[in-house]
């Protein structure tokens, strides 16, 4: 059944053209991802589902409330689940939605507000550090968005120091209903905690005074975001239907919420095994995006039998100095030779790199790989929350989507090709052993011996974070 919305009808029509198959859109661009969602919002008649690792008090963040409360002051149901650890939007500013009637904001696994919160994090370090790392937003059970993209302005093009290369895709069809039952699973589960429970900074009745200073706030800056993402040539042609969704079967690859309250084990790690399903029965290639990969000896033995059996592995990663997490590269860095000698293609993403839809006048951002996608045999993509590290594969929960499409995959593994070679440095083995890092730059073959682009400090950080534990990276 469907409902008598704007999206409800769309669905209604694309199932009777496509069936129980469900049609998806790829948002490379982060400015076209937050068009999307702002366009989803604006179209939304019923209910809107949102579920985020981490939010921002930003330009991003602030747009975001804005164009949620004009949701809800339309009628749309708003349902905001949030992680909480890394959460920097103000409570004062989720209490004050939350007292919209048709806003109910969750934070998930939250940290006590009662004294100092480092301290509150670390007295309940066991089950304070498992996490909620899922990333989905639906719209009127119809239409959603999955893929690696939190809410903050480094994730959509709006910050002016640092440039994130994140993925996410656009789905329409049966599979938003399935991705729904995700998101109600941990909406649901004992450690979503509703706002008014933890906070009481904002006194009953004052939405309509401070909504005032929201509007202010956010309200010009909304319509110049806004306005720029709908100058998207991606968003103008899906909205004029001048552009083709790939039509394909699909699933939820999801952890249960079950997994952050029981002791790490291989039983609970459902998505992970689910996936590796798929990777063990790879037949031609595989390539891993993921901007944290710390494989571990049983990802690197993976990689091995791929390899063994003649598949073409191709693992993209970030470089130090590409890095937003010093430890991680750390772990990582001391299972580069293990890859690269179990056959592995490894590369390194540039901190100076740029895509095709960035100014001249962004040279001096840096740039971070954030995306997580795994293509298998031009055919299966997965795209979602997933990082390649312990963390998200033992200790958090994750969640994405298992596309079964040749062409929507092999169209798209020829342009990530492309660009995984035009922005990354490849990393190999020389004669005696030893890393050497090679990238074409301005035409010209550039070969570096030591970590490139990284100097002496970030160095010696990352050589004294080596002695972290692994298993929290």
């Amino acid at each position: 059944m469907t409902d008598d919305s704007h999206f409800g009808r769309l669905l209604a029509d694309w199932s009777d053209d496509q069936g129980d198959k469900s049609g998806f859109f790829p948002l490379g661009q982060g400015m076209d991802s937050l068009g999307a969602r702002l366009r989803m919002l604006e179209k939304a008649e019923k209910s809107v589902d949102l579920q985020y690792f981490l939010m921002k008090d930003d330009t991003a963040g602030r747009v975001m409330l804005h164009a949620l409360l004009q949701a809800a002051d339309r009628g749309v149901r708003i349902r905001f689940l949030l992680d909480d650890i890394f959460t920097e939007a103000p409570d004062r500013n989720l209490m004050l939605i939350n007292q919209h009637p048709n806003i109910e904001v969750r934070l998930f696994n939250p940290i006590s507000r009662r004294g100092v919160r480092l301290l509150n994090f670390v007295g309940n370090f066991r089950q304070a550090n498992r996490r909620m790392h899922n990333k989905s937003f639906t719209a009127d059970k119809a239409v959603s968005i999955v893929g690696g993209r939190n809410i903050a302005d480094e994730y959509f093009q709006l910050n002016e120091t640092a440039v994130f290369s994140d993925f996410d895709v656009l789905a329409i069809g049966p599979i938003a209903r399935e991705i729904l039952r995700s998101f109600d699973a941990y909406w649901n589960f004992a450690f979503a905690i509703p706002i008014e429970q933890l906070s009481s900074e904002v006194p009953a009745g004052t939405l309509d005074q401070e909504r005032a200073l929201i509007d202010a706030k956010a309200g010009a800056t909304y319509t110049r975001v806004y306005e720029k993402a709908l100058q998207s040539s991606l968003l103008q042609e899906l909205i004029a239907g001048q552009r083709s969704f790939f039509v394909a079967e699909a699933r939820v690859l999801a952890d249960d919420p079950e997994k952050l309250e029981n002791e790490i084990g291989i039983e609970h790690r459902k998505l992970i095994g689910e996936l590796g399903e798929i990777l063990r029965g790879a037949e031609r290639e595989v390539t891993f995006i993921s901007p944290y990969y710390v494989p571990g000896e049983n990802g690197v033995e993976l990689l091995r039998s791929l390899s063994a059996k003649g598949v073409r592995v191709v693992v993209a990663t970030n470089s130090l100095a590409s890095n937003n997490h010093v430890p991680v590269h750390s772990g990582y860095a001391r299972y580069r030779k293990a890859t690269i000698r179990a056959g592995v293609e490894l590369y390194e993403a540039r901190a100076d790199a740029r895509s095709k839809s960035q100014a001249r006048d962004q040279a001096g951002e840096k740039f971070t790989l954030h995306t997580k996608l795994i293509l298998v045999d031009r055919r299966y993509l997965f795209v979602g929350s997933l990082n390649l590290d312990p963390r998200s594969i033992d200790i958090n929960a994750e969640m994405g989507l298992l596309i079964d499409s040749a062409e929507m995959t092999g169209t798209f593994a020829d342009t990530l090709d492309e660009l995984i070679h035009a922005m990354s440095f490849r990393v190999s083995l020389n004669a005696i052993g030893r890393l050497e890092w090679r990238s074409m730059i301005d035409g010209v073959e550039v070969v570096k011996k030591g970590e490139p682009q990284a100097g002496p400090w970030l160095r010696f950080k990352a050589w004294v974070l080596r002695i972290g534990p692994e298993s929290q990276l």
